[in-house]
């Protein structure tokens, strides 16, 4: 009667990694229980899952190598395989939301969140461009739009990118789309599972140049700020577990709808010591995802 946080799956946004294909479903090794699965086994899995009482899903596409090019143009291709997913579900009438991540690292082939600029004296490649990126996160939140996705989830961190899709969205038709976006996304040690699941790891340096300094706070709530002016319905702390005090101050801050995202590096570390014997696993899950409500 006295427990003030209570956890319902309708609290939850599920993950899926959506591959090219037909009939696929892959084990992710670095994430336990997690696989890639193509458009027509993620559907079933997806409506399993409504079937359960999870009432949002987060798709994330997986391409082949082949289709990877300097600037991700396989992103901003109508029927790509996260547009495919959602439309599936839409004509499947699966009762979930669509919340679709607009970023380009799973489809370029160098793994970073935007064509680069041109390499002139650096061994990296060059640095994103903020500018070209912003343009190709517009198309590509419309694209997802026209499939059918009821919330667009930008991740890419680039500099006035909600205001760059906020205005894609309503040139395109689309202004009652509500915008969640990634506001606070750190560059962080506990992605690397999720690489291996999306194939989209750097080939060189790495996104701390436009990720943030896991040791800044202050600069968490300038981003947040910066993203509902421009915008935003929602906003995102990235990770989850070790940033709650962020994610309290957010929501101090603005009393705005405020996610945490249980990055791959987390659910890993859970399922390794679950798998080991040294945690109980239902336990240990329900005490980290009840942690994210309770902050």
């Amino acid at each position: 009667m006295l427990q003030r946080v209570v956890l319902r799956r309708s609290d939850i946004i599920v993950p899926v990694f959506v591959c090219e294909g037909s009939g696929v479903k892959r084990p992710i090794g670095s994430m336990p229980g997690v696989f890639q699965m193509s458009v027509d086994v993620a559907a079933d899995w997806l409506a399993e899952r409504a079937n359960a009482g999870f009432r949002a899903y987060l798709p994330f596409g997986v391409i082949d190598a082949a289709k990877k090019d300097a600037t991700g143009s396989e992103s901003i291709r109508e029927s790509n395989v996260v547009c495919q997913i959602v439309r599936e579900t839409k004509k499947r009438k699966i009762a979930m939301a669509a919340v679709t991540d607009l970023c380009l690292c799973e489809y370029t082939n160098h793994g970073h969140c935007g064509p680069l600029t041109d390499a002139t004296s650096t061994s990296s490649g060059g640095d994103v461009d903020n500018d070209k990126t912003l343009a190709l996160l517009a198309q590509q939140a419309v694209n997802h739009a026209k499939a059918g996705a009821d919330v667009i989830a930008p991740s890419g961190m680039m500099d006035g990118m909600v205001a760059a899709i906020r205005k894609g969205l309503d040139d395109g038709g689309f202004p009652n789309i509500p915008i969640l976006s990634y506001a606070v996304k750190y560059a962080s040690a506990y992605y690397g599972p999720f690489r291996d699941a999306a194939e989209s790891t750097p080939a060189f340096g790495d996104r701390r140049t436009y990720q943030m300094d896991p040791a800044n706070g202050d600069e968490a709530l300038r981003e947040v700020a910066l993203d509902i002016a421009e915008g935003a319905d929602m906003v995102m702390v990235k990770p989850g577990m070790p940033y709650l005090d962020i994610v309290r101050q957010v929501v101090d801050a603005f009393s705005m709808p405020t996610f945490a995202f249980q990055v791959s590096g987390e659910y890993a570390m859970l399922m390794a010591a679950a798998q080991n014997g040294w945690i109980e696993e239902e336990r240990a899950i329900m005490e980290s995802l009840g942690a994210f409500k309770r902050a």
